[in-house]
């Protein structure tokens, strides 16, 4: 699959989820950016804004499987991995694989499962495959997690370790919809007549790892790649920040602004890709230092100067 192809399927893809998802178009749009760029993706914010929707619905139009995990504190590794069960036809135990064993693995409530479920959860992100009882095996192809947990409710939960949190890609927000989005919600389901819905696909599972594997030929200057370097340095070296964004973060940057180059049909990504993505791919790598908390300030806030600041270099 060529670039051309990858940026008109990317679109008949969006078009094929605002089926459904009304007025999240740049949502949208980030997700299958992180898809396409071979990263996972954390959704924070309040329940009933259809993010377990968005999922399944980018899951049919992409033609992959889809699973979701409901996270809660008596969830073992073993439910989401799989385990072996003694068959007695055979008289052998036999391996049952999880519901990790999906192309898209929604996670709901992420942060309220014991640390040890969530660190079988990124292995699994992290590697790729999985453990079980001392054997590994390989996840499927294309693999996404989209991870979701509430940023109002803390009590019962395991909120996760920065480190954790460096394994997605991105974290998102989708927000309230305005009054004329939410009539038109509405409008829709009463035209369905069912809650369900169901989207034919676009495309298959091979087509999506030919677009992440497209990906790869996009160009990425020098003066791209510098710009995306110096934004990750200052939020190292920038005084309201006790933790800055490591190399993995400044990776992150470049293959979502490669993925979203191609997804506009460009053989080459330019500084606007690094800019537009940086808050969602940055933001949840940094730590406030701690005298910021009681002034309300957040890491995108802070990112957003470094953003203001930071010289864009100039198209050549």
């Amino acid at each position: 699959m060529n670039l051309t192809q990858v940026g008109e399927t990317s679109e008949r893809i969006l078009d094929r989820v605002s089926e459904v998802i009304v007025g999240k178009r740049d949502v949208l749009s980030l997700v299958l950016t992180a898809i396409l760029a071979r990263g996972h993706v954390l959704f924070e914010d309040v329940p009933g804004l259809a993010k377990t929707l968005m999922a399944m619905c980018f899951a049919q139009a992409l033609g992959t499987e889809f699973r979701r995990i409901q996270f809660t504190p008596d969830l073992l590794p073993s439910d989401v991995t799989g385990s072996h069960i003694y068959d007695r036809n055979k008289s052998e135990f036999v391996l049952v694989p999880g519901p990790i064993f999906a192309n898209i693995v929604l996670t709901d409530e992420v942060n309220r499962a014991t640390p040890k479920t969530q660190s079988a959860l990124l292995e699994a992100m992290q590697e790729g495959q999985v453990s079980i009882a001392g054997e590994t095996r390989e996840l499927p192809r294309p693999f996404v997690v989209i991870a979701t947990q509430n940023p109002i409710e803390y009590e019962g939960t395991f909120p996760l370790p920065e480190a954790q949190l460096d394994r997605f890609m991105v974290r998102l927000d989708v927000g309230y919809p305005n009054p004329a989005e939410e009539m038109e919600i509405l409008q829709r389901r009463v035209d369905r007549r069912q809650d369900n819905v169901k989207l034919d696909a676009v495309c298959g599972e091979e087509d999506v790892l030919a677009m992440q594997e497209a990906i790869e030929d996009v160009h990425v200057s020098e003066d791209v790649m510098r710009y995306a370097v110096s934004i990750v340095t200052r939020t190292r070296e920038h005084a309201n920040l006790y933790v800055g964004a490591s190399p993995r973060g400044s990776l992150a940057l470049t293959k979502l602004a490669r993925a979203r180059a191609a997804m506009e049909g460009r053989d080459f990504a330019i500084p606007d890709d690094v800019k537009h993505l940086a808050v969602p791919a940055l933001a949840h790598r940094l730590i406030l230092s701690p005298d910021l908390w009681a002034r309300r300030t957040t890491t995108r806030d802070v990112l957003e100067a470094i953003l203001s600041t930071t010289p864009v270099p100039k198209a050549s």
